[in-house]
């Protein structure tokens, strides 16, 4: 993509490192002897764990190495490219595995020097393992090519590189130096045309600008993260007679520096992922040669005009990633002839989708080969004219609001081997034209409403795909049990297609498969065995929500697999000992842990997220955490184990959520679980565990969000220690035995007192796998119910301490957490009133106070709490008028029975001057409180009076009711009589019998 930065001196110089990655094969000329002993001596002091240099041993030519190329003439060794390229970011785990095995290590040896002639010396991508960089390599002055690159060098760089004076290209990039406080040792390299110091803290070399402005054959400055600032001295002048590609990326400046726009020969400007803020400026439009620019990532203002692009004919690559564009953009990129990439994506573009490809098509329809438009604000359809750009090899629509269907004109697009329009509103189904794409090799469509079924043919001309996502759609395949595949495909996602009931049988010609999700397919019954023997090991396997049932034995899975939702049985199954993530929740496994983690011949060592939670696992929880030390997440909730917290739980160093909840554990909370010092999430609820709680929570889990310990059976006071939990944002102590006052330092729970922005997702993510993200949840009581909470997660706060023995007032102080949105009280034995700052806090969705002493009126700041959803303040002494509000009106009576209240939308109806009678603390007034008296005296002689004329009388009065009155008393008490014989009788027996 960016083959417009490389001058041709470095694209001629990758053609020469490409070509004697193997041995000169012609040569008829034997290597110096005295070289070969000097490579074999350097052999030796290298770790080489995949045997790369085997080829290097006693008594072979060396000229014949891999990696070694000599002169043809003199025999003398020129050339040592022992660099490795790394994969490509779509590369499988194992493969990214097999390259990093493929790393030399060790030291290099100065035997080197005895290589006079050497120009040609590449290390790049190899792990040196933080020495330093040779000083010797100073000495080899017929270098005219030194990479040094991604090797993993530290310390310094030495100064004595300056001594190559025939030294063409240096890269010393990615690595580990420290600060560089100069660069004066670089103005030694006069014959210098590629630089790159990558990665180099020269955020103190204030002499860069000036030393590489020297440097009169200078072609490319790759200077990216080098934590650079726009402090360079201004008197400067910069004129960078060669100088064609400038890399400034990854830096902290603050605005683009203006001697950039007075080097108009510049063919490459990369300024991307700075600190920029302001408007574009319009000094590129006199920079006419420019033909790669990228400033994405930097904080442009939307206001910013892009008019300046007209003038850039010759600009083939546009680089404008999250800058900050709103609006309209197409009529931004009309005059750019020259156009074959351009990534405007994760912006606020908000226009039709069709303008941008009309825009396009008038400007480079036969040019582009790169369009990447993805998470904007597009709408509208993908039009026919989307067909016409025959060149075009990547197109990624993702993630915008693009409606409709795939046009049928999409198979037109010969050339295209991406194709991503993930997240969208596509709908209709697949168009069998895109089954024509031969050169297709990644495809996805996931997470649209695709409907309809697709058939066997629609993939046998997709010869060449290798990653097919399509989940999140609804879309059915059901070949026959006979078809063969044509491709071999490493990334298959079909979550949420219609697949069942049956197995897919045609995955079992799939060899290469690494990923692969067909979760929430319908299919069930046993997996069949030959699925667990396919030659590649699964790197993500996704089997969740389905109706597989059976036992597994074995885990191939290398990284993620999720089997979470189905109906297996049996023991734990063996895992692969490299296994990271599983998910195992929501089956019938049952059993005990200790086979699955304390066998030392079986454990999975690397377990980073295990999940059982919602099975039939029985027993104690074993004491071998201490094998797990990189476990983050354990999820043990909603089993049957029993006994007490293991010990070895302290040694989970790294673990940021713990769910033991619903077992039967008992005992106390261990107190080596204080060492769990990066703990988010601590669920220990629903079970019978003891004693008071842990003062040392507070002191020392200092990064609880989520701290559950609902429905124990603690006892004692509120440590005023949890008062330190800043990051705390849900507290639930509900329904124990605690007893005592609620802690007036509640209020130093900031995280629940403070407003906090964040963004699209508000949950703690973590990647599990590419595309995938897991979402640390917890269960939670809020608004009379419990909910799993987990993208929404960081957005929950609340208290829960319902269903205890507490005592005291309401502190006022709880007033001040602004951001609480759920407090739970019920329960308890609270006296005094209600605080008038409660109402303060705004958006306060759940309130219960019920089941208390609390006496006085419902504070009429309770009208300000307009996003309440669930109110209860039942079962108190409350007195007086319900205030009226957007929301207290909108409960039933039942929030409000076991008062004396009045006002809707209770029936009582409150008296004139507002008050309601009160019988407990009386009235104001003498004359108020007679009237009150006399109306009881008048209620109770009215009740006597309708009670005996309505029964006494008649019984006195008429002589048959009063014979049926006691002929029924009569036989109530005969039944009653044989009932408690009956019970005597019973008693008297068992009695006997003892």
């Amino acid at each position: 993509m960016r083959a417009v930065t490389i001058s041709l001196f470095g694209f001629l110089l990758v053609i020469a490192a490409t070509i004697i990655s193997f041995c000169d094969g012609n040569s008829n000329v034997l290597c110096i002897e005295s070289e070969r002993q000097a490579l074999l001596k350097f052999k030796q002091h290298l770790i080489d764990r995949s045997n790369r240099l085997s080829s290097w041993v006693e008594g072979e030519d060396c000229c014949e190495c891999l990696g070694v190329l000599c002169n043809n003439l003199t025999g003398h060794v020129k050339m040592l490219h022992l660099g490795l390229s790394s994969p490509y970011e779509d590369a499988s785990y194992a493969e990214w595995d097999a390259y990093v095995g493929s790393k030399l290590g060790g030291e290099i040896n100065p035997s080197l020097i005895e290589l006079k002639h050497l120009s040609f010396l590449d290390l790049s991508n190899n792990d040196f393992g933080g020495l330093a960089i040779p000083e010797f390599i100073g000495s080899l002055k017929s270098l005219t090519y030194l990479n040094l690159s991604s090797t993993n060098f530290q310390t310094a760089i030495p100064y004595n590189l300056g001594n190559l004076s025939k030294l063409h290209y240096l890269d010393l990039g990615h690595n580990s130096f420290f600060e560089a406080k100069t660069l004066q040792w670089v103005s030694g390299l006069s014959s210098l045309q590629y630089l790159d110091l990558s990665d180099v803290d020269l955020s103190t070399a204030t002499d860069w600008l000036q030393v590489t402005n020297k440097l009169p054959s200078l072609v490319e400055l790759h200077l990216s993260d080098c934590y650079l600032n726009n402090n360079d001295p201004s008197s400067i002048t910069v004129n960078y007679t060669s100088l064609a590609v400038l890399d400034l990326s990854s830096n902290m400046l603050s605005s683009i520096p203006t001697w950039i726009f007075s080097l108009r020969s510049l063919v490459s400007i990369d300024l991307n992922s700075n600190a920029v803020e302001g408007v574009i400026p319009n000094g590129f439009q006199n920079m006419s040669s420019l033909k790669f620019l990228d400033l994405s990532w930097n904080s442009f203002s939307p206001s910013s005009t892009l008019s300046w692009l007209s003038n850039l004919n010759q600009l083939q690559f546009l680089g404008l990633v999250y800058v900050g564009l709103k609006g309209n953009f197409s009529s931004a990129i009309g005059n750019l002839s020259s156009l074959t990439h351009l990534d405007v994506s994760r912006n606020g573009i908000d226009q039709e989708v069709s303008e941008i490809i009309e825009s396009l098509s008038r400007c480079c329809l036969d040019g582009l080969e790169s369009l990447n438009i993805a998470s904007n604000k597009l709408s509208g359809h993908l039009p026919d004219q989307l067909g016409q750009f025959k060149n075009l090899a990547y197109l990624s629509l993702s993630g915008n609001s693009i409606s409709g269907p795939i046009p049928f004109s999409i198979g037109k697009l010969s050339s295209l081997k991406f194709l991503y329009v993930a997240k969208n509103r596509l709908n209709a189904t697949l168009p069998q034209s895109l089954g024509q794409l031969g050169n297709l090799e990644h495809l996805d469509v996931s997470n649209n409403m695709l409907e309809g079924n697709i058939s066997e043919m629609f993939f046998s001309n997709l010869l060449r795909l290798t990653v097919f996502r399509a989940s999140n759609n609804m879309l059915t395949f059901k070949p026959n049990p006979s078809w063969i595949p044509p491709f071999q495909w490493k990334s298959i996602g079909l979550g949420n297609w219609r697949l069942g009931p049956q197995f897919p049988q045609w995955l079992q010609c799939q060899r290469n498969m690494w990923w692969l999700d067909i979760s929430h397919t319908g299919i069930s019954g046993v997996i069949p065995t030959w699925f667990w023997n396919l030659s590649t090991s699964f790197e993500y396997l996704n089997l969740s929500h389905n109706q597989l049932v059976g036992e597994i034995s074995y885990l191939p899975g290398s990284y993620v697999t999720d089997l979470s939702y189905n109906l297996f049985t049996g023991p734990l199954p063996r895992a692969s000992s490299d296994l990271n993530f599983l998910f195992l929740s929501k089956n019938l496994f049952s059993g005990s842990l200790s086979n699955f983690l304390c066998n030392s011949s079986t454990k999975p060592e690397a377990l980073g997220f295990l999940d059982i939670e919602s099975n039939l696992l029985s027993g104690e929880i074993p004491d071998c955490w201490e094998n797990q030390r990189m476990l983050e997440v354990l999820n043990l909730g909603n089993n049957s184990l029993t006994g007490k917290m293991p010990r070895s739980l302290g040694s989970l160093r790294n673990i940021i959520s713990l769910n033991l909840r619903k077992n039967n554990l008992f005992g106390e909370v261990p107190s080596i679980l204080q060492h769990l010092a990066n703990l988010l999430i601590l669920d220990l609820s629903e079970n019978q565990l003891t004693g008071s709680i842990p003062a040392w929570i507070g002191d020392k889990l200092l990064s609880l969000v989520v701290l559950n310990l609902r429905s124990n059976k603690f006892q004692a006071y509120i440590p005023d220690q949890i008062c330190a939990l800043n990051s705390l944002q849900f507290l639930d102590l509900g329904y124990n035995n605690i007893s005592g006052a609620i802690p007036k330092c509640f209020c130093n729970l900031s995280a629940m007192a403070t407003i906090r922005h964040y963004g699209f997702l508000a949950g703690f993510g973590v990647a599990v796998g590419p595309g995938n993200i897991f979402y640390l949840g917890a269960l939670l009581v809020m608004r009379g119910r419990e909910d799993e909470y987990s993208t929404t997660l960081r957005l929950v706060t609340g208290i829960d301490l319902s269903v205890n023995s507490l005592t005291g007032e309401i502190p006022k102080e709880l007033g001040n957490l602004k951001e609480l949105r759920s407090l739970n009280l019920s329960g308890n034995l609270l006296t005094g009133q209600i605080p008038e700052n409660i109402g303060n806090l705004e958006v306060l969705e759940s309130l219960d106070l019920s089941t208390n002493r609390l006496h006085g009126e419902i504070p009429s700041s309770f009208s300000n709490l307009n996003f309440l959803n669930h109110f209860n303040v039942s079962y108190n002494n409350l007195t007086g008028k319900i205030p009226l509000g957007t929301q207290l009106q909108s409960f039933d009576k039942f929030s409000y029975i076991g008062n004396l209240l009045c006002g809707p939308p209770i029936t009582k109806n409150c008296s004139s001057d507002g008050e309601t009678p009160d019988v407990t603390n009386g009235g104001s007034s003498e004359g108020r409180h007679r009237s009150k008296v006399n109306w009881l005296y008048v209620s109770m002689v009215a009740g006597f009076v309708m009670g005996f004329w309505g029964v006494v009388a008649p019984l006195f009065f008429i002589r048959s009711w009063r014979f049926a009155y006691y002929k029924k008393l009569d036989h109530i008490g005969d039944k009653l009589y044989v009932f408690w014989a009956t019970i005597g009788i019973r008693i008297w027996k068992w009695y006997s019998m003892l």
